[in-house]
């Protein structure tokens, strides 16, 4: 069977070099201010949550749907999780497993309403968001409860061990580099894979000089981070935390038949139906797991932020929507993937941490994420309909 060469799909790739783009035009706006080895570690910590969530998100995204109850639900466990830990002495690892398994069932009461019901998840989402932000008022007293211990707020502001190499004036964290290598040879290993995978059963392959060009832009982005990470303070732990997350769900989106349900299900539901899949059965676990991701970032934006506020979490559902719209994901549904989730996000991130280092008020942020939210659903649509 003839092989092909195919051109890269510079859609797929867009979104990464609008983010490289974003950043470089804030770091001629901010004087260099946001490459600092410090605003790169604030960067990542800042947008852990987010990254959380988006990654989450995009799964009721695939099915044409969304999740607005994702904010109140970080807020509810965050502040449950501080009660148990600061007012009840409870263990700390046992705090963060109570306060997940009450994430799951917060996820499945949706759930319920969605798959077995039928209801909306519009309405029903609306419907947890204003529940779980008068029950985190209720829980907290409309007080912020903290400060929380050390062995607390480690996940969201603490740091791997560092070894540390150089002169004890600029010291460089040797684990940070070492991750960057591995995470460089295990990058070339898939790619190589995959195009090995492809020639074996005459797939289409992309030509030699854009591979090299992507690997490149790819390894040129880890490792700018990784060695702003390791002249700082090394790697945060949230940092494995979400590279973990990733991995796991972009397993699960590209190689389970879960994951290509969800993809059915958004595409064609009334299809997805008639060739077997349990939708019912999917909506039930993709809103199950939106409430398990949620009570992971309650706990990591409690513990970064060293105490549970009533108001935490507001506005977190718009950015986790918008990172999946940014990143790729169709208004339809069927079509996203998780990379394009987080690139999104960082995307936000970017955006957030830029315009706040140039002294843009909140309110001209708004108004510029809701431009670039815009422009990007637009592109899209558009791009559909040149193609139909």
């Amino acid at each position: 069977m003839e092989k092909k060469t195919i051109n890269i799909d510079m859609k797929q790739y867009g979104m990464v070099i609008a983010m490289i783009a974003i950043f470089f035009i804030f770091n001629i706006l901010s004087a260099g201010k946001n490459a600092t080895p410090m605003n790169i570690n604030n960067l990542i910590m800042q947008n852990s949550y987010v990254i959380i969530l988006a990654v989450g998100m995009l799964l009721c995204v695939l099915t044409g749907n969304v999740d607005l109850g994702v904010g109140s639900v970080v807020a509810l466990t965050g502040g449950i999780c501080a009660i148990f830990v600061l007012d009840y002495g409870m263990p700390i690892p046992l705090a963060f497993l109570v306060v997940i398994i009450i994430g799951i069932l917060t996820g499945m009461f949706a759930g319920f309403f969605i798959a077995a019901l039928g209801i909306p998840p519009f309405i029903v989402t609306l419907a947890t968001m204003l529940m779980g932000r008068g029950l985190t008022y209720v829980a907290l007293k409309a007080q912020t409860k903290g400060p929380l211990p050390t062995s607390y707020t480690q996940i969201g502001a603490g740091y791997l061990p560092a070894i540390s190499i150089g002169p004890k004036e600029a010291p460089i964290d040797l684990l940070s580099i070492i991750v960057a290598i591995v995470a460089t040879l295990l990058i070339i290993f898939f790619e190589l894979k995959s195009i090995k995978t492809k020639k074996k059963y005459g797939f289409d392959t992309i030509p030699m000089w854009q591979t090299v060009i992507k690997l490149i832009i790819i390894m040129a982005i880890l490792w700018f981070f990784m060695v702003k990470l390791a002249t700082y303070r090394g790697m945060p732990i949230v940092l494995v935390l979400i590279t973990v997350l990733i991995g796991i769900y972009h397993f699960i989106t590209s190689k389970t038949v879960a994951g290509r349900q969800v993809y059915a299900l958004g595409g064609n539901a009334k299809a997805a139906r008639l060739s077997g899949i349990n939708t019912k059965k999917v909506f039930f676990w993709v809103y199950t797991n939106m409430g398990l991701l949620s009570a992971i970032a309650g706990i990591v934006l409690s513990a970064r932020n060293a105490s549970a506020t009533p108001k935490a979490g507001d506005g977190f559902e718009m950015d986790a929507i918008a990172a999946c719209y940014i990143g790729g994901a169709a208004t339809a549904g069927g079509i996203g993937t998780i990379i394009g989730a987080v690139v999104g996000a960082l995307i936000m991130g970017i955006l957030n941490n830029g315009m706040s280092l140039i002294g843009w008020s909140t309110d001209i942020q708004k108004v510029v994420k809701g431009c670039v939210l815009l422009g990007a659903v637009t592109v899209d649509l558009v791009s559909k309909r040149k193609n139909n």
